[in-house]
C-alpha cells in the first residue's frame, strides 16, 4: 500500500508540474520580426525598338502604282453605276406598288359599296316576303 500511495503522489505531481511546464514557454515575450533587408530593384522593361515599315506595295514601281490605283478607281467607278442602275430600279418597282396598292384600295372601296347594296336589296326583298306572308297568306287565315 505504500508502494502504491508513493506511486500515486509521483504521478499526481508529474501531471501537476507538466501544465506549469507549458505555461512557462507561453508565458514568453515574443522576439521582434527581423528588420527586411532591401530587395535589389529589378531592372526596367525596355521597349523593343520598332522596325521600319514595310513599303506597302513593294517592288512596285510609280507607274505600275498609278495603273494599278487607275483599274482600281475604274473598277470603283463601274460598281458605282451598277449600284445606282439598282437604285433607280427599286425606286421605278417601288413606285409602282405603290400605284397598284392605291388600285387595290381602290377596288376594296367599290366591292365593299357594291356589297353594302347587296344586303339592303336582300334586306328590302326579305321584308317585302315577310309583308307578302304575313297579308296574303296567314291575315286570311287568321280572320277564319
Amino acid at each position: 500500500m505504500k508502494s502504491s500511495l508513493i506511486f500515486a503522489l509521483s504521478i499526481m505531481i508529474l501531471f501537476t508540474s507538466i501544465p506549469l511546464v507549458y505555461a512557462i514557454e507561453t508565458e514568453q515575450e515574443p522576439k521582434p520580426p527581423k528588420m527586411p533587408e532591401p530587395s535589389p530593384e529589378p531592372e526596367p522593361i525596355r521597349m523593343p525598338e520598332p522596325s521600319p515599315a514595310p513599303a506597302p506595295f513593294p517592288e512596285e514601281s510609280d507607274s505600275e502604282k498609278i495603273k494599278r490605283l487607275t483599274e482600281e478607281n475604274d473598277k470603283l467607278k463601274e460598281q458605282i453605276t451598277n449600284l445606282q442602275g439598282d437604285i433607280s430600279a427599286l425606286k421605278n418597282e417601288k413606285t409602282r406598288l405603290q400605284e397598284q396598292i392605291t388600285e387595290l384600295n381602290d377596288t376594296i372601296t367599290s366591292l365593299k359599296e357594291i356589297t353594302m347594296e347587296q344586303i339592303r336589296v336582300i334586306m328590302d326583298l326579305a321584308n317585302r316576303l315577310k309583308d307578302v306572308l304575313f297579308e296574303k297568306i296567314f291575315s286570311p287565315t287568321i280572320n277564319l
